[in-house]
């Protein structure tokens, strides 16, 4: 007997659809999908305006929206605008780009496991950035000049080799979900069995300071991390955005997409370019933040309802989930740890559920 990978149970009822009409257009929306982003965009300045007043200097919220809006004191404003917001803006923009990759990677493929993390994006990440603190640790040359490119660079480059090494074995003619996963398994685990490699090869200070990246961590961010990050978004967003209509085609399968007339393999190639690109630029940022990707798109779909997960809705619920961890980490617990410790808290118990869930389907 043959297990198969899980995939999204189709939505139980259609939801209700409202027309709208301004002069001689016209057009039908769902009100969740229209009442769901605004209340999490809401319970999201919240938050950031909470976990900027919490810390060894504690401001009231007021006070901290006051700062925002120009107000404050000279104290208050450099703690908030120069120490502690950097740092909430790194995890936002983290955490809508990590959203929205999980979103179009999950809907392209038709299964809930598909995400950066499964994919080995990562962990491909992961090797170019242990491989510059490794190197850049030593006192040889090469290792010198490695370590000038910057642990951000190289985690960004390493995702997009690993991602297009799983994209070339996985093409037959298009891209599909299920094999696309299975590969993506497999050579996540032999990035991760190279990481650990160079980890015993290393210096102990060096392998201490690879072992935090590899975390996924928020400590340290500042505008150096979120001005790039930033100006990616500005491009890959509107993209991502762009493509739902395609999204929604290619969801019902090849054949129904080609007599629709979406050009498939291209359509394809270019919603995993475009969620490839946001999982590396956010794992180049903050670290591999495990699992974020992977919850977050089905959260969004279980609240905003329809037979895929929302995009918008994904990409906010995605930077809530990851300030809301992070203030958590630091001021909650009785020690600060990784923001990724707390995610993976998180994910690891869904991604057991989603896969029982998928033995038990299997063996009906």
């Amino acid at each position: 007997m043959t297990a198969t990978l899980p995939t999204r149970e189709p939505a139980t009822s259609p939801q209700p659809r409202r027309a709208v009409r301004v002069g001689p257009f016209s057009g039908v929306y769902r009100p969740r999908r229209l009442v769901v982003p605004l209340a999490v965009l809401v319970m999201l300045v919240g938050a950031a305006a909470l976990s900027l007043g919490r810390g060894d200097f504690p401001i009231s919220v007021p006070d901290v929206l006051g700062v925002l809006l120009g107000a404050g004191e000279d104290t208050q404003r450099f703690i908030v605008l120069e120490l502690r917001a950097p740092r909430i803006v790194v995890a936002v923009l983290v955490g809508l780009a990590l959203g929205l990759s999980g979103a179009l990677i999950q809907t392209f493929a038709r299964n809930p496991l598909a995400s950066p993390d499964i994919l080995g994006v990562t962990q491909g990440a992961a090797i170019g950035a242990v491989a510059v603190i490794v190197l850049g640790g030593t006192t040889t040359t090469a290792g010198g000049l490695l370590g000038g490119i910057g642990v951000p660079a190289a985690a960004l480059a390493g995702g997009l080799v690993a991602s297009f090494l799983v994209f070339g074995l996985a093409w037959r003619q298009g891209l599909d979900g299920y094999r696309l996963v299975l590969i993506g398994i497999g050579l996540s685990a032999m990035a991760m069995a190279v990481v650990q490699y160079m980890l015993t090869r290393s210096a102990i200070w060096d392998a201490a300071a690879a072992n935090v990246w590899i975390t996924g961590s928020l400590n340290g961010r500042g505008w150096d991390q979120a001005q790039p990050l930033a100006l990616a978004l500005v491009v890959l967003v509107p993209l991502a955005l762009a493509m739902g209509r395609v999204l929604g085609v290619l969801q019902f399968g090849d054949e129904t997409a080609r007599s629709l007339g979406v050009r498939v393999p291209l359509a394809q190639g270019a919603v995993v370019v475009v969620g490839v690109a946001l999982a590396a630029f956010a794992v180049s940022a903050a670290g591999p933040i495990q699992f974020v990707a992977l919850v977050v798109p089905q959260i969004a779909v279980r609240l905003a309802g329809g037979s895929r997960p929302p995009l918008i809705a994904s990409g906010l619920l995605g930077a809530l989930l990851l300030v809301t961890s992070d203030l958590v980490a630091r001021t909650v617990l009785p020690e600060t740890f990784p923001v990724g410790v707390l995610t993976a808290v998180v994910g690891a118990p869904y991604l057991l559920w989603l896969l029982v869930r998928g033995r038990r389907r299997s063996t009906l």
